[in-house]
Formats: C-alpha cells, sequence, structure tokens
C-alpha cells in the first residue's frame, strides 16, 4: 500500500495543510494515474481507521495492471463507535473495548472517554456526568427519563444560526423524532429495536429495558451527530482539497470510496467540488449510512423537494455505486429509527421505505439508475445499486454486518467503476 498518505480533518472541515501539501506534491513527484481516497466510519481513534484503510486497500495493488500507477490516501475525521460494536477481521481488543456485561445499561469509562472526545466545549462535560448518573441510578421516575433525553439533546444541540444545520439532513425533512418527540416513547420505540436486531437479553424489570432505550438514544443521537459532521467535512474540507489536486495534478483519476458515514463524507465532497474540477472518476458508497432518496431530484413522498445531493451524480465521470446488505441491521433496523421526522412517531407506517439508508437496500428514486448483483458488470456513467449481501454478511449485535467490508470482492468493484485497468 505505497504510496500512501493521511489527510486528517477536524470538526469543521479543516484539513491538515501539513498533509494536504505532502498529497499534492507526492502525487506529481510518483506519477500517480489512479488516486484511490478511502473515508472511514465510526471508528473510535485514527490507529484503528489506518488499520481499516489498510486492509481495505491490500487487494488493489494485485488487482491493477502495469499501466496504472496507484495512490492511497486514507481521510480521518472525528468520529467515534460505541465501545463493544464489533469489528469483522479485528481482534476483539481492538475493535471493541471491554465494557460492562449487556444486563447494564450503565455508561462504562471508555464510551464516556470517547464521548467526552466527539463533545467537547463548556458544560459538555458535566452533561456528560449527570448522563453517566442517570443511567447507573435508572430511577423509575418518568420525569429522570425526561431529564436524560434533554441532556442528549442538548448534547448534540449546533446553534440555531450554524452552518452545520445544512449538513445534517438528507432530503430537508428537518431534525428527526428521536430529538424532540416524548422521550419515553422513543425509548421504548429504540429498546424494541434493539431486542429485535438479535442483541442478547436485556435482563431486568420494565425499568431497566427502559433504560437500555435510553441508552441507545444516546448512541443514536451521538451518531446524528456524526452524519452531521460526515457532511461538513466532505463539502467544506475534503471537496476543496480534491480541488487543489485536480489543478496541481492535471490527468488525475480519483476514485472515492467511504463506508458508513464516511460514504456521506464522499459525496458530500463531490457536492463541494470547485466548479470546473473533473477529477472525481467514481464514487463506491459502502453500507452509506444515509437516505437512499438523497440522490433523488424529486422525493416520492414530497415532489415539491429533491435529495441534498441531488446532481452529484452528474460531476462524477463515472458511476455512482452504492454497495448494500440486507444484513446490515444498523441501517435496517435501527437508522429509519433514528431518522423518523419529528412528530410522526405514532405512525410507523412505510418507515422503511421513507426513512431507508442507502447502505441498507440501495439508490432510490433515481431515474435509470441501475441495480445489479455482486461482480456483474457497471454501467459507464450514473448511479448504480450492487447487492453485496453475498460478502457483507458478518457480524453480531446491535449492528450486524454493518462494518464487514473488507472484502476482495468490494475492491474489485471499485476497480470496475473507476475503470483500472486489471493485472
Amino acid at each position: 500500500m505505497e504510496p500512501y498518505w493521511d489527510l486528517t480533518f477536524d470538526a469543521d472541515g479543516d484539513v491538515h495543510p501539513a498533509q494536504r501539501d505532502q498529497l499534492l506534491s507526492g502525487a506529481e513527484d510518483a506519477g500517480i494515474t489512479d488516486l484511490l481516497v478511502f473515508a472511514h466510519g465510526w471508528n473510535n481513534d485514527q490507529a484503528l481507521a489506518r488499520r481499516l484503510h489498510g486492509r481495505f486497500f491490500a487487494p488493489f495493488a494485485r488487482l491493477a495492471g502495469p499501466d496504472v500507477r496507484l495512490g492511497y490516501a486514507g481521510v480521518l475525521w472525528p468520529a467515534m463507535r460505541f465501545p463493544r460494536e464489533r469489528i469483522p477481521d479485528f481482534e476483539p481488543s481492538v475493535a471493541a473495548d471491554a465494557g460492562p456485561p449487556v444486563a447494564s445499561p450503565a455508561l462504562d469509562e471508555a464510551t464516556r472517554h470517547l464521548l467526552a472526545r466527539i463533545f467537547p466545549g463548556p458544560g459538555q462535560a458535566d452533561r456528560l456526568d449527570r448522563l453517566a448518573r442517570l443511567l447507573e441510578e435508572r430511577s423509575a421516575v418518568r420525569s429522570r427519563v425526561d431529564e436524560f433525553a434533554r441532556h442528549v439533546r442538548d448534547l448534540v444541540a449546533v446553534r440555531e444560526t450554524s452552518p452545520l444545520h445544512e449538513f445534517a439532513d438528507d432530503t430537508g425533512a428537518g431534525e428527526p423524532a428521536m430529538l424532540t418527540d416524548d422521550a419515553v416513547e422513543v425509548c421504548e420505540v429504540l429498546v424494541a429495536a434493539l431486542e429485535g436486531t438479535g442483541h442478547p437479553e436485556l435482563l431486568g424489570g420494565l425499568r431497566d429495558r427502559l433504560w437500555h432505550g435510553a441508552r441507545e438514544l444516546l448512541r443514536q443521537a451521538s451518531y446524528y451527530t456524526m452524519k452531521r459532521r460526515a457532511g461538513t467535512v466532505g463539502q467544506l474540507g475534503l471537496g476543496p482539497a480534491l480541488g487543489l489536486l485536480a489543478a496541481d495534478v492535471p490527468g488525475l483519476r480519483v476514485h472515492l470510496v467511504g463506508h458508513s458515514f464516511g460514504a456521506r463524507l464522499v459525496a458530500y465532497a463531490v457536492r463541494g467540488l470547485p466548479a470546473g474540477a473533473g477529477c472525481v472518476a467514481s464514487v463506491t458508497l459502502l453500507q452509506g449510512a444515509f437516505s437512499h432518496y438523497a440522490f433523488s431530484e424529486r422525493l416520492p413522498h414530497d415532489r415539491s423537494r429533491g435529495g441534498a445531493l441531488r446532481g452529484v451524480p452528474a460531476r462524477v465521470d463515472g458511476p455512482l455505486v452504492a454497495c448494500f446488505s440486507r444484513h446490515d441491521d444498523a441501517l435496517g433496523k435501527l437508522y429509519p429509527l433514528a431518522s423518523k421526522l419529528a412528530g410522526d412517531s405514532a405512525s410507523f407506517w412505510g418507515l422503511w421505505e421513507r426513512w431507508g439508508a442507502v447502505g441498507f437496500d440501495g439508490i432510490k428514486a433515481v431515474g435509470g439508475a441501475a441495480r445489479v448483483r455482486l461482480a456483474a458488470a457497471l454501467p459507464r456513467r450514473g448511479c448504480v445499486s450492487v447487492d453485496a449481501a453475498a460478502v457483507v454478511r458478518r457480524g453480531g449485535p446491535p449492528s450486524g454486518a454493518h462494518s464487514d467490508i473488507c472484502h476482495a470482492e468490494l475492491a474489485r468493484v471499485v476497480c470496475a467503476a473507476g475503470r483500472i485497468a486489471g493485472a
């Protein structure tokens, strides 16, 4: 996996300038013809993210032909995965930290540490302390659940005037119900969804079950922040950096690959490309954690609006590919509930159709979009959904196969999408 460059971004999308300059000069000096850019999803630290990059990039050297000079770049951005969510092919000691027994919804020290790093700022440490105490106490008093939900919502909130609001929503629906609706009802729905993923038995009475739902509310709210941050880093950070690369290294073909929220990041990076920057030769989304309607010109349930990423596929000089799997429980069972529109919690009719994720059932409501099986030929342009369930199938609750992405078959999809000549 040489030559390789890190590209590190902060939560506002600002890139590490020295790393950006090293990529610009290094790609030209090395005579790179094709640059693979991978953005991770909900990884806890840069070391684990780099290991994931390396594992995914490993097959490409033997897949590319002799006339192809590959380069590799890994996007590092501040995201988190809750401990105990295991990643296939990574040792448990690395991929999941030890925590309390699953019967306890308490907030363990490892998770508190990660949350404190992801949510810095005045008053946030006190909020996290209070959340931890409420989970430890597991009071039967309803007002304590309401208080817990209020602290969660304050933890992830941004100012009304903040430009970050632009990057939180893929369909113009507003904030999800979990951040606005009745706290007890939200927690009850979330704990039922957890059980639907095959989650180990949630022990205890009704009170403890409710607090398991409260802990899941915290988890999903933190992922809502990661979703918003991915759009910010992509459009304000990676997109402009790719524009500089296109200007400095004319003719370089860039292949964007993203997993989970990293898929959202690279899609928004295309939206953030400067005018005239035609360097992106392909985009491959692996288990993308954003709306399957994001690329739609007209939403099926509201013809007056389109998806936030409408027009993006036209800026790619090749196909925009979404790999999806029915074995992804994070996207198939939990994501729709966490994305659901505020004020709509009394009805679940059409839930998975309206609030579904691209990584669970592919791209929807885009005219001419193709749907193919894994290893099938890909169109040269436009949107295409690839059913990857044959290989993306391993993983335990609650996320299922969401992180099962390190497969040579998926590397071949990237090569096919980018028309990277074979060995």
